[in-house]
């Protein structure tokens, strides 16, 4: 098949699900166009590496300053600022579009819904039928639901405030726009159909789950772990990683240290906000930043924790911390689209206490370590590889698909 992919931010091996869908689309012999915008130095660099992976590669430069007037732009009106945040004309225009003949559009993320439907209305005017799937990946609207309340940043607590019920008003809408809607979990799923219920639509909702390369995320990297450390990964600026971070150090760690002493923790991860960054005054706390390649910080931490207080679609901390088996710590939240069995897969407990004594439990047990972390990976193995998923993807191509491959 011939897929138009567009992507509203440079798919890379930290925004997992589109490079991969991108990767092994191409690896089972599909044309995948991108159409992308990116926005620093670091994004063109990943152009580079996305153009060895696909047919081809249009991507047009989106300055922070112009998403900055796009959300200046859309405050008078009854969208979501995050619907306009990406928008630049110029990556769909005409002359970008001709002598273009997709069997399938895929459009990513609430962020580029506009570009789908500008697409669609393309389309109409060719009297084409290709059909136009938009992976949602989340619902927006659920996440901004639990940020609202439980984010530790009074920023995030306004903003998503602000946003929630214009961003339920669109999601309700926008649900009926495309022909096929994916999304990464079953809560996601069932928070948009109940949108999609008060707008009177029932689309078509389908859950394509998130993986991990189990080739790049090995179980055995050849580094030896160091005793009586955690690692605690994710983008540092994401609200709900900062607030995870903060309740960790705080509230948890200090009841580990309690029974070992000798306990540290590894924050991992880029752009940490001035909060986190914080945490380093604890001697006990180690905030790297932006690291080339997390696989180290897994691969030798004795576990890795993911006390998630809120979030939607499927952790991928989660996921490469089990790929590498690293026995992984998690709340609830954390694992709630998984498919594990608590206390084989993966520990699993909620409040400062349990977590710490879960956290504990592995530090002091070097057998069971072992053992959760040999399941962690066969979990994976089973249900989070990306080549089965994406033949998943295809079938919801093919549902519509005027060349059904």
């Amino acid at each position: 098949m011939r897929v138009l992919f567009l992507v509203p931010y440079v798919p890379n091996l930290v925004r997992v699900r589109p490079y991969n869908f991108i990767r092994y689309l191409g690896h089972r012999g599909h044309d995948v166009t991108v159409f992308t915008v990116w926005s620093d130095e670091q994004e063109r660099q990943d152009l580079e590496k996305l153009k060895t992976e696909c047919y081809a590669v249009r991507a047009v430069h989106l300055p922070k300053w112009r998403s900055l007037w796009n959300c200046l732009l859309a405050l008078p009106g009854r969208a979501p600022l995050q619907a306009a945040y990406c928008w630049h004309p110029e990556l769909i225009a005409e002359r970008a579009l001709d002598g273009l003949k997709p069997d399938v559009i895929h459009i990513e993320h609430l962020r580029g819904a506009w570009y789908g439907l500008r697409l669609k209305a393309w389309l109409e005017k060719k009297q084409s039928s290709v059909p136009v799937v938009w992976d949602s990946v989340d619902s927006i609207s659920l996440l901004f639901r639990q940020a609202a309340s439980r984010s530790r940043r009074w920023v995030s607590r306004l903003i998503t405030a602000f946003e929630l019920g214009r961003t339920e008003s669109y999601e309700s809408w926008l649900t009926a726009q495309f022909r096929t809607v994916l999304v990464t979990s079953p809560a996601d799923r069932d928070t948009l159909a109940a949108l999609a219920a008060q707008a009177g639509c029932k689309p078509d909702l389908r859950v394509i789950p998130n993986g991990v390369d189990l080739d790049y995320f090995g179980a055995d990297l050849g580094f030896s772990r160091e005793p009586d450390t955690l690692v605690l990964s994710g983008k540092m600026s994401y609200h709900a990683n900062v607030t995870m971070a903060m309740f960790f150090v705080r509230e948890v760690l200090p009841l580990v240290r309690a029974r070992r002493p000798s306990t540290k923790v590894w924050i991992v991860g880029k752009d940490p906000t001035p909060e986190v960054q914080a945490l380093a005054s604890d001697p006990a706390v180690t905030v790297t930043g932006s690291v080339p390649d997390v696989r180290p910080y897994l691969q030798r931490a004795t576990l890795a924790v993911a006390p998630i207080a809120y979030g939607v679609g499927i952790q991928n901390k989660v996921l490469e911390a089990m790929a590498c088996g690293t026995p992984v710590v998690a709340t609830r939240q954390a694992v709630s689209a998984l498919q594990i069995q608590p206390g084989r897969d993966a520990l699993v407990a909620d409040g400062p206490a349990a977590l710490a004594e879960k956290t504990l439990e592995l530090l002091e047990q070097p057998a069971r370590r072992e053992a959760v972390g040999r399941a962690g990976r066969a979990y994976v193995e089973t249900h989070h590889d990306w080549r089965n998923i994406v033949r998943r993807l295809e079938e919801s191509y093919h549902v519509h698909s005027n060349n059904p491959g």
